[in-house]
């Protein structure tokens, strides 16, 4: 299993100009890491970030959409991997960060924790996909998941992260949404 706080680190190292889509328990991990213009946080979007993302993949194909997403949140959504998957954006990644739980309600258990997301994504028609549960093998696979034409799919095994109370509310202020506009341009 991988911190997940540690995955982050190392893809953040990495980013350029890529536009990360992140929401709830992974935002506040990504936000705490790397604060910058193209980095996109949805208000009350539990399960969206992957919509939201392959929106921003359609409307900005010059641009590579990295999602960080996960289980719990997937497990709202599920059905968006098969529009993903017929759509095919070659500027799309989607990390799903699965580890058993909706973390942001407190860490409850999800319906079934051994579900296989990859093969899900599979059954969808997204071709390129990956499952990793240890740093290093995350680590070989940043430049795949920067530069692999899409879409790609990623699960990442990680550790619980804390359930303490995390605060939201400085992602979702005007001024990034602001500066998320500025920096594309809009």
């Amino acid at each position: 299993m991988i911190d997940r706080k540690k995955a982050l680190e190392l893809l953040a190292a990495r980013i350029t100009d890529e536009i990360v889509v992140s929401t709830y328990s992974t935002a506040t991990d990504w936000l705490s890491i790397i604060d910058r213009p193209l980095n996109y946080f949805s208000s009350g979007a539990m399960g969206l970030a992957s919509s939201h993302g392959l929106g921003l993949a359609l409307a900005r194909p010059e641009r590579r959409i990295i999602v960080l997403d996960g289980d719990g949140s997937l497990l709202m959504n599920l059905p968006t991997l098969v529009t993903i998957g017929r759509v095919a954006p070659r500027n799309f990644t989607h990390l799903v960060f699965c580890n058993g739980t909706y973390e942001a309600n407190g860490g409850h258990p999800i319906p079934n924790p051994d579900v296989d997301f990859e093969g899900h994504a599979r059954a969808a028609q997204i071709k390129k996909t990956f499952t990793v549960n240890d740093l290093d093998a995350f680590k070989d696979r940043i430049d795949y998941i920067l530069h692999e034409e899409g879409p790609v799919f990623g699960s990442i095994k990680v550790e619980q992260g804390i359930l303490g109370p995390r605060s939201y509310k400085d992602m979702y202020k005007g001024e990034r949404r602001a500066a998320l506009r500025s920096a594309l341009g809009v």
